[in-house]
């Protein structure tokens, strides 16, 4: 078992995941892309896809996707991704979040955005990643996420944080500004990614930069031995946020003698 797979099968185990965490990979370089076709297992959707759906292969189906150019099927991550410019047709697309057209363009201009001459974007569930991503996507419940977010928080010594969302382009920009930033982060699901992502069960979005993946598990590793469970708010209990009110006098559980 490789180094990934170990952090994959941690991750799931412990935070009790439903989703596969999601390694994603961004190429900047031609020959980089070219070693990745020609040397890793992968797919190409047959159809154009939302960034978001693509990523469904990796956290439900448990294969690696290749998102390029011409099978990206979303203006919005084409524009954050930065193989489209800004148009009046994607100003009017965001004009049902904004006060007015003026607004809305200045909501695009801010979007975190890919450096520039994206090549490809790889996204595959963290056990099948061959290098080190550059970012980890988990989509996960409100309590895994808290969870993630402090073992992140408490393993980069981190003393506020700060979350960044863009409106119409969850996954896409939220993604993004982990890769700029170098910082976790934290959203909601758009009207896009609720629908064509598979998150009905309302479930939250969390990115983590792939360099701290490493810490973040052995920080959640080290709760486990030390406690004797993953819990943060229930410690030495094994369920990520048990549905208990705090100290609660009667959930409480004892071991009987045998007969």
């Amino acid at each position: 078992m490789n180094k990934f797979e170990k952090l994959h099968e941690t991750l799931m185990r412990e935070m009790r995941l439903i989703h596969a965490p999601v390694a994603i990979k961004y190429f900047f370089d031609q020959q980089e892309l070219d070693s990745f076709k020609k040397n890793q297992p992968h797919y190409s959707p047959i159809k154009p896809l939302t960034f978001c759906q693509s990523e469904v292969g990796a956290r439900m189906e448990g294969i690696t996707v290749l998102v390029e150019r011409q099978n990206l099927g979303c203006t919005n991550a084409s524009f954050v991704f930065g193989w489209k410019e800004m148009d009046e047709a994607e100003v009017k697309s965001h004009l049902k979040y904004c006060a007015d057209a003026d607004h809305a363009r200045k909501v695009l201009e801010a979007k975190p955005h890919v450096p520039a001459d994206l090549l490809a974007v790889a996204v595959s569930p963290l056990a099948a990643a061959s290098t080190q991503p550059d970012v980890v996507h988990f989509v996960c419940d409100n309590m895994q996420a808290y969870h993630i977010i402090g073992d992140w928080m408490a393993s980069q010594r981190i003393d506020n944080f700060h979350p960044s969302m863009s409106v119409n382009s969850a996954v896409c920009s939220g993604n993004v500004f982990t890769l700029n930033t170098k910082q976790a982060n934290l959203y909601l699901a758009c009207s896009g990614s609720y629908n064509s992502g598979k998150t009905e069960r309302g479930e939250i979005n969390v990115s983590i930069p792939g360099e701290h993946i490493e810490a973040l598990v052995q920080r959640l590793e080290d709760r486990v031995t030390q406690k004797g469970g993953a819990s943060i708010t229930r410690l030495g209990e094994p369920f990520p946020g048990a549905a208990v009110c705090k100290n609660c006098p009667l959930i409480i559980f004892k071991k009987e003698r045998e007969a």
